[in-house]
């Protein structure tokens, strides 16, 4: 009795704080990072380890679209498991690891819609890399061999 009634806590301890993360506002990002994001071939993320600091940024092919950062990358990579794991808060930072940056909440998402407009832009950004690479990006997020993240801005670097 007492396990079932601590998981029911937990599951509405759970419910709540997910409503309160969907909740969040997305950050309104100026004109010259919104002009970075459409310009730039790559971002560095940088995702939370367990100790709270941040990991080393990776960079990766990225889509900006409707105010979020996408990116699709296998399950077992760092930033799909700290996502899992709970620790959702990122660092963008657009065009080089030290340029303009950005916090973000990352979630792992079914948006179908968006596939298509990723695909196109990967053709068009990255015309040489893109033909090895469409075959492993269309079949992994069908198959789960890749997931679709988004990155939501929550604050811009120098915000308070």
């Amino acid at each position: 009795m007492f396990i079932r009634r601590m998981l029911a806590v937990l599951a509405g301890a759970i419910l709540a704080w997910v409503s309160l993360i969907s909740s969040v506002p997305a950050a309104e990002l100026p004109e010259s990072l919104t002009q970075e994001l459409a310009n730039s071939k790559y971002v560095y993320i940088a995702t939370t380890r367990k100790s709270g600091k941040l990991g080393k940024p990776a960079e990766i092919w990225f889509l900006y679209h409707s105010g979020a950062v996408y990116v699709a990358s296998p399950p077992a990579t760092w930033r799909v498991r700290r996502i899992k794991a709970g620790r959702t808060q990122a660092k963008i930072s657009v065009g080089k690891p030290d340029g303009p940056s950005l916090t973000a909440t990352g979630a792992i998402v079914n948006e179908p819609d968006v596939l298509p407009v990723m695909f196109e832009t990967y053709a068009k950004k990255y015309p040489d890399d893109w033909p090895k690479f469409e075959d492993k990006f269309r079949t992994g997020l069908k198959d789960g061999g890749r997931v679709l993240i988004k990155y939501t801005p929550v604050k811009v670097s120098g915000e308070r």
